[in-house]
């Protein structure tokens, strides 16, 4: 059996956003056992599952992308939205446009350390949208 959930996220400044607590909430009562498969519908913006304790990974996370993929490259020809446009894209393909997380004892079995990101790649973002599709 499958259910399907939305979920739109606030405005989230351009970084790293632990989500989970919003995304439980939506779900709401989970089964037993199952798949939860989250996907964002954008292209700037991305996914990620890891550290949920210490903000300085966040931080750290942020800054490494921002190497990988720096604004203002001459080779870049998606200009138009902004200097931080085409990197957001890049970025996105580097993390992906989604996660899928074992449902166990009715809750989402992560690790200890581990949280759902939001991974926001641009500087003047939009409310993102997330489907949810729990499958059990």
């Amino acid at each position: 059996m499958a259910q399907q959930y939305s979920l739109t996220l606030p405005i989230f400044p351009k970084g790293f956003h632990l989500i989970t607590d919003e995304v439980v909430r939506v779900l709401g009562e989970l089964p037993e056992m199952g798949v939860l498969h989250i996907f964002i519908l954008h292209t700037s913006a991305g996914l990620a599952i890891n550290e949920n304790a210490d903000s300085t990974v966040r931080h750290d996370l942020d800054k490494a992308f921002d190497h990988l993929a720096p604004e203002n490259q001459t080779f870049y020809q998606h200009t138009v939205e902004g200097p931080d446009d085409m990197p957001a894209h890049i970025k996105s393909i580097l993390v992906g446009s989604s996660v899928s997380i074992p449902i166990t004892n009715k809750g989402l079995n992560l690790g200890t350390w581990q949280g759902i990101y939001l991974c926001e790649f641009r500087e003047k973002a939009t409310p993102r949208k997330l489907v949810m599709t729990v499958l059990s």
